[in-house]
């Protein structure tokens, strides 16, 4: 199949000096050639404040992606690494949950489709434990039932820890639940960087996919690896999601460097991995 046709292609917000406006932003990725932008909710108190946007910033967002021709299509809440849903203390994890709950009903208000919940039960410096992986699976739980009554989609992305560092250790979350509403976001690039299979780990979770983090990675290291100059085979990597009749979002994961032109490093890893993709649909 031409891959190409079968994906909508995406840039992470971070890939974006935080100096540039809302609109220089949505410009700049609609000129490039983007499909959709995702929205970063990290652990800064800034973003964080973003889940309190009112009615009239919601509806100014909105109007705002409609001018610029491009849509804010996913949310990515890696503010979690903050407040994991799994904490053994109590104020942290229930502060996590209220950060879901405010994701989920700004999505609503965005037509925001995917919340990207990032893979942690906790975060360092607490270490993982039996009483965590089922703190995070109830409140994952307690997740799903709000963002369903809401029609919006909740997707656990693999992370760098044991705890979430594969597709394998996430989908049985997504199979107790057995939920539209509950899926994986599948990030490529850590995958390969914690040494993993992709084929079989994309086969296993083949029709759980909603989004895919696309980024280059070298083993162990995860980030700020810039497309080309890792070890990310990514002739593979769509060789493997064409494999699975993948179809859907595509986002490419970077963040914008203190030094350089972040705009000409965007548009040339969105020239990269689109000629990886053509290179595969001629195959």
């Amino acid at each position: 199949m031409n891959l190409f046709e079968h994906y909508s292609i995406g840039i992470y917000e971070k890939a974006f000096p935080v100096t540039m406006t809302w609109e220089d932003r949505l410009r700049a990725a609609h000129t490039i050639g983007f499909d959709f932008l995702e929205l970063s909710i990290d652990v800064s108190d800034a973003r964080l404040a973003r889940l309190d946007w009112n009615q009239e910033t919601c509806r100014d967002f909105i109007k705002l992606q409609h001018l610029c021709n491009i849509r804010v299509a996913t949310l990515c809440l890696s503010g979690l690494r903050r407040y994991p849903l799994g904490s053994p203390v109590l104020e942290v994890r229930e502060t996590g949950m209220r950060l879901v709950s405010k994701a989920i009903r700004l999505a609503s208000n965005l037509g925001i489709r995917v919340v990207q919940l990032a893979g942690y039960d906790v975060y360092n410096p607490d270490v993982s434990t039996e009483q965590s992986k089922a703190l995070f699976h109830k409140n994952i739980g307690r997740a799903l039932t709000e963002a369903s009554i809401y029609g919006v989609m909740l997707a656990i992305e693999n992370m760098e820890i044991p705890f979430a560092d594969s597709l394998t250790r996430l989908m049985p979350y997504i199979s107790f639940y057995n939920s539209p509403y509950l899926q994986l976001y599948a990030d490529v690039g850590n995958l390969l960087a914690m040494g993993k299979d992709l084929s079989s780990e994309l086969q296993g979770a083949k029709g759980h996919i909603a989004a895919i983090h696309i980024k280059d990675t070298l083993l162990g290291q995860c980030r700020d690896i810039a497309f080309g100059q890792g070890t990310v085979d990514f002739t593979k990597v769509f060789q493997a999601l064409s494999s699975i009749h993948y179809t859907g979002m595509l986002l490419l994961e970077m963040w914008a460097q203190p030094h350089g032109d972040p705009l000409q490093a965007i548009g040339g890893a969105y020239d990269f991995v689109t000629n990886q993709i053509r290179s595969v649909s001629l195959c």
